[in-house]
């Protein structure tokens, strides 16, 4: 039997790279640089401008605030084009709201 080989995504100094994790409760966001192994910029539901307008962080509103939030950090650093790395998850549902948020912010991936 094969093994499938998964294709690592990188984030570069140009284009950093988007990672997404999703719990049960909470969505986060952070921005890495993978040449420089730091991270510029996160966010989630668990931020307190973010707690201020949600009451529960597992909806799909919840993580399109996050998005934008998210894509509105980014412009501030300059940043315009990132790599979206969902990790294993599907595209749908939260992980999909947040990708939204980030792109009605102005970013491009």
């Amino acid at each position: 039997m094969k093994s499938k080989i998964k294709k690592k995504i990188l984030g570069t100094t140009n284009r950093p790279r988007l990672c997404v994790f999703r719990s049960n409760q909470h969505i986060y966001a952070q921005v890495i640089d993978d040449t420089k192994s730091s991270t510029l910029v996160s966010c989630s539901t668990l931020d307190i401008e973010i707690r201020e307008q949600i009451k529960v962080g597992k909806t799909c509103k919840a993580s399109e605030l996050v998005g934008f939030i998210l894509g509105k950090r980014l412009l501030e650093k300059n940043i315009k084009t990132v790599v979206f790395d969902k990790r294993n998850r599907s595209y749908h549902g939260r992980i999909k709201a947040l990708a939204d948020g980030v792109r009605k912010a102005g970013l491009i991936f």
